[in-house]
């Protein structure tokens, strides 16, 4: 039936319930050793009797003292949460603020203080228990973790995990009042308000209380035997007037096929189809499994009615509430503490200081009967006073072997006293725990070499307490971790402060990393992704372990260089509890960074080399700029020549242009100033028979030269075939006379010789 349906029924809660009664009755048992660890360790019956007998009751509280120094070195030893990677990937950033998440969140949800009340109970009767839980509150912190009493929890008795995440089942039983109940299911509100006291959870919670949670019998003087003749919860159980009803909380494992999906690094999860980090995960290579296991369900129970059945609200595989086992026996797995082994020797200790006591004011009296002129209870009466006055009758005095007098036996206050010692000294031998870890000095010639061995005696006889606890603070850390993962599913900034020798820095978790469409392509710090496991800081976080921390700290910083002391200051002054300590470290940082006078020297050449260097600089720039102008006047010179040499070349053009011959005198003329032509010639072509100038012009002009194949350029002179050039045939003149000057020349009008 409970395979197949989707919650359980009342049969298979009644079997359970039935389970619990059959368990070993070892609750009782724990609340006698817890009253002993309160005082409260004189039975009624022998408070009775030493009451008639005239003997004062006496507690000396051995076990307490004993016991509060265990729980004085878990102060002393306490440490904070680490987040550190379980994996070899790159998760450094996405650790360090789940670090300061969770311990923020170990300080705002009371963890050591609900750790170091568990460890007592641990230490006392052998088991403890811490709730890990959401704070439904809003004006709460979102977490919350509380110590609860062993009696108002019941487990799977076959369960050999020290976690719980082998057993079946867990239940908590708890006492509200109907209106509580109510506005807690409001859905139920006719039935909590009808029902009160509801007579049909009687058997189910007598069921329950029959092992603990009842009276213990144990007193701590005589007065006070009627007052403690009540518990919690028979008054509760008996307190019809108040409408309270008993809440069974049933968290319990039901088998169920689930797909999970596996990550390349080893990670395991449950698939959620809706998660953008596991279809991330899936493109990434991960892959999906289907397997077979349990899921966590919460079961509330009132009486045999089911209020509701859900699933864990959480993530995690564990149950809300994490055991901190002492010791636990071989055969029956009952727990137990260290008080177990001291309750006969505290009783031993009780009744001999009671009976030392009752010595040193007892006197033992020898007399005639009739000697005294009272009766016999007066008589006692009177002789038990340090003043009393007893008065003889003188008849039976003066007879023959009369005999009156007073007696004690210092002999045997000597023997109560040896063995009150030995009782003392058992407890600490059965304990472990020496004078030495307790604080009390055993000896005024003792080295501090030999203190501190016998308290590391003391400690290695509680390795095995102090390692379960150390097991079961962890699972508190993995189960705060697993929430603040569970609610870290958006893109958050993260603000982690500073020391005051390190500023604060920031970290964003589950950032979107676009790709080149403007998709999400992955998350930067993905916190659903990373696989992370809780640890314990290496270094304890008390006062006392800092206060040894500057001690050593300070004989290591006085053989530093002073050099090196200028750095290693402010990490000294931080170990430091003292007022105004940020002010005290912002100054020497000050005034450590103020340079010394080679500093300043340097720094002055330094300058004066930088202003230098800007100099040479500066001048390099104007001897640039300079440099660019001439090049820029070179340029522009270039181009008025070059305009000007066009301007000329295109007059000469239109020169020969208009006079075609003079282009052969410009081409020798040329040649003999020695210009080397850069082109084929002609340029300019010979006239044409349809050329634009007249045939007078070309006339005017033939070629002086013969045997030229082709016309030139203006600036070049012609090139002919030195094989056909003829040379012009000599012209003769008459040769001028005397006279020739005055009857020729230019204004003469004497014959021009033709060229």
């Amino acid at each position: 039936m409970e395979a197949r349906s989707k919650h359980i029924d009342v049969s298979v809660f009644s079997r359970w319930l039935q389970e619990i009664q059959q368990q070993p009755p070892w609750r009782s048992v724990a609340d006698k050793e817890a009253d002993y660890y309160d005082g409260n360790q004189l039975d009624a019956d022998i408070l009775r009797r030493q009451r008639d007998l005239g003997i004062p009751p006496a507690i000396e509280p051995l076990i307490k003292n004993t016991i509060d120094s265990l729980l004085g070195l878990e102060i002393k030893q306490r440490s904070d949460f680490k987040v550190v990677p379980d994996d070899d990937a790159d998760d450094d950033l996405v650790a360090e603020a789940l670090n300061h998440k969770l311990n923020r969140a170990e300080r705002h949800s009371h963890a050591d203080a609900a750790c170091s009340d568990a460890f007592r109970a641990q230490c006392c009767v052998g088991l403890g228990w811490v709730e890990v839980t959401r704070d439904k509150n809003p004006f709460h912190f979102g977490y919350r973790c509380r110590a609860i009493h062993r009696n108002e929890i019941f487990w799977d008795w076959t369960a050999r995990e020290f976690d719980l995440s082998d057993a079946r089942f867990l239940i908590r039983r708890k006492w509200i009042d109907t209106d509580i109940a109510a506005s807690m299911w409001p859905q139920h509100r006719d039935f909590f308000e009808s029902c009160g006291m509801a007579h049909w959870g009687s058997d189910l919670d007598l069921g329950l209380m029959s092992d603990g949670g009842a009276m213990t019998g144990l007193t701590n003087a005589w007065n006070d035997v009627a007052g403690r003749g009540w518990s919690i919860e028979e008054q509760e159980w008996r307190d019809v007037e108040r409408h309270r009803v008993c809440i069974y909380e049933c968290w319990y494992r039901k088998p169920d096929n689930i797909t999970v999906i596996r990550t390349p690094d080893g990670r395991v999860e449950e698939y959620d189809q809706a998660s953008i980090m596991h279809g991330i995960a899936l493109q990434q290579g991960a892959t999906l499994e289907d397997i077979s296991t349990s899921r966590v369900r919460i079961a509330w129970w009132c009486g045999p009615y089911l209020i509701s059945d859900e699933p864990s609200p959480y993530k995690h595989q564990y149950f809300p509430y994490v055991p901190f086992w002492g010791f636990r026996e071989d055969r029956t797995g009952v727990p137990y503490g260290l008080i177990r082994g001291m309750i006969f020797l505290q009783d031993e200790v009780n009744a001999r200081i009671s009976k030392m006591h009752w010595l040193l004011a007892a006197r033992a009296t020898i007399r005639t009967d009739g000697i005294v002129m009272m009766d016999d209870q007066e008589f006692r009466e009177m002789a038990a006073r340090p003043d009393a006055d007893i008065i003889l009758d003188p008849a039976m005095a003066g007879q023959p072997g009369a005999k009156f007098e007073f007696q004690r036996n210092f002999e045997l206050s000597q023997q109560q006293f040896q063995r009150l010692q030995d009782a003392r000294e058992g407890i600490r031998r059965v304990s472990g725990i020496t004078d030495s870890f307790t604080g009390r000095a055993s000896g005024n010639n003792q080295s501090g070499m030999a203190v501190n061995s016998l308290i590391e005696q003391s400690t290695q006889t509680v390795t095995d307490l102090l390692d379960n606890f150390k097991a079961s603070r962890m699972l508190v850390g993995d189960i705060l971790l697993s929430m603040i993962i569970q609610d870290t599913q958006s893109q958050e900034r993260v603000v982690i402060p500073g020391t005051l020798v390190k500023e604060d820095w920031e970290i964003i978790l589950n950032k979107p990393m676009l790709d080149d469409f403007g998709e999400i392509e992955r998350l930067d710090n993905a916190v659903q992704l990373a696989k992370m496991k809780v640890t314990l800081e290496d270094v304890p976080s008390t006062p006392s372990f800092r206060a040894q921390q500057l001690a050593s700290f300070s004989e290591a910083f006085k053989a530093m260089p002073p050099e090196f002391q200028r750095g290693v200051l402010p990490n000294l002054v931080a170990l430091m509890d003292i007022p105004n300590k940020a002010e005290l470290l912002e100054t020497i940082k000050q005034i450590a960074h103020l340079p010394s006078e080679e500093e300043i020297q340097q720094r002055i050449d330094d300058e004066v080399n930088r202003r230098g260097i800007e100099l040479k600089m500066r001048e390099l720039a104007i001897k640039e700029q300079q440099s660019e102008a001439q090049i820029k006047k070179l340029v522009a010179e270039t181009v008025a020549k070059s305009i000007e040499s066009i301007y000329s070349a295109t007059q000469a053009g239109m020169q020969i242009a208009s006079v075609p011959g003079v282009s052969g005198i410009a081409d020798q003329i040329l040649q003999s100033a020695g210009f080397q032509d850069q082109d084929q010639p002609p340029i300019v072509a010979a006239p044409q028979a349809n050329s634009q100038f007249p045939a007078a012009a070309q006339q005017a002009y033939p070629n002086p030269i013969g045997g030229v194949e082709r016309n030139t350029s203006p600036m070049f002179p012609p090139r002919a075939n030195p094989q056909t050039i003829q040379p012009p045939a000599p012209q003769y003149v008459d040769s001028p006379g005397p006279d020739a000057g005055i009857h020729a020349g230019i204004e003469g009008g004497g014959e021009q010789i033709n060229p």
